[in-house]
């Protein structure tokens, strides 16, 4: 069985087109879990419509990161399958990557390609969101290569490694990423399969730093000593990067004492 997993907050003028695409998919093993992280709009109703067709999840406003993580921990599936309540799926999303794990019994996660529209256009994705496939840990530091909405992982992989950090308002994936594939391939589909949509106001990549949690992510591998030597040669040369980078917007901004704290851990002095 494939659980699907829908984190949501206030999002009921979206969240429709994703479960509509989750409930059509063509592989019928599946259950579909939304976690509601607090929402005050007409999600509860939104949701009410579906009755039996989805099992529901309810708690107090905690972030992303924690509405999956209470979606996987209540799962019943063998495999996780994570959407975004502002995503959608072809219809055969599930198939491929199932008959992908059934071909490769040995692979622990997979994702596929995807279109992706801003606000209301489809837009070719820049050379450097070019996704890998494989040992992908060297080139997923600088910044994401992996998106929630097209993957899927073995439940077990889960407890392997962990959970998403739930003290990371964003980016709690960009570290879930590190921390699986420092040492476990990441597998391609190379069909796109996943609607990414985005350019909507109520992103939390608009309303956050993302370099500050990407620089305590890496800091956190690399101090959990499980890199090999050129995996933490190359954590350490991207880390001071992303500290110098982030100093400097903080100074930009009159953020001193924080502009200069980051620029001390560039310098190896944090």
């Amino acid at each position: 069985m494939i659980s699907v997993i829908i984190p949501t907050f206030n999002r009921a003028w979206t969240l429709k087109r994703a479960l509509d695409s989750a409930l059509a998919q063509d592989y019928p093993h599946r259950e579909i879990i939304v976690v509601d992280d607090g929402s005050t709009d007409g999600t509860r109703e939104l949701l009410a419509e579906y009755k039996d067709e989805v099992r529901v999840l309810a708690q107090a406003n905690k972030g992303v990161s924690a509405a999956r993580n209470l979606g996987i921990q209540e799962s019943r599936g063998n495999f996780i399958a994570l959407l975004d309540s502002d995503d959608a799926w072809e219809k055969n999303k599930l198939s491929c990557q199932m008959d992908f794990f059934q071909s490769n019994p040995g692979a622990m996660i997979c994702q596929t390609e995807e279109i992706w529209i801003r606000k209301g256009k489809r837009v070719n994705p820049k050379k450097k969101h070019k996704k890998p496939s494989g040992m992908i840990f060297e080139p997923s530091l600088k910044l994401c290569l992996v998106s929630p909405s097209a993957v899927m992982i073995r439940k077990q992989l889960f407890e392997k490694k962990g959970m998403f950090n739930e003290a990371f308002p964003v980016c709690e994936d960009y570290d879930l990423w590190l921390r699986i594939s420092h040492d476990t391939p990441v597998y391609l589909i190379d069909s796109p399969l996943t609607i990414k949509i985005g350019g909507h106001g109520d992103q939390l990549s608009a309303s956050h730093s993302q370099d500050k949690y990407r620089i305590q992510s890496i800091r956190n591998l690399i101090e959990s000593d499980v890199l090999s030597p050129d995996q933490a040669r190359a954590a350490l040369d991207v880390f001071k990067e992303k500290c110098r980078i982030f100093a400097n917007g903080c100074l930009k901004r009159g953020r001193e004492k924080e502009g200069a704290y980051y620029l001390a851990l560039a310098a190896g002095n944090g």
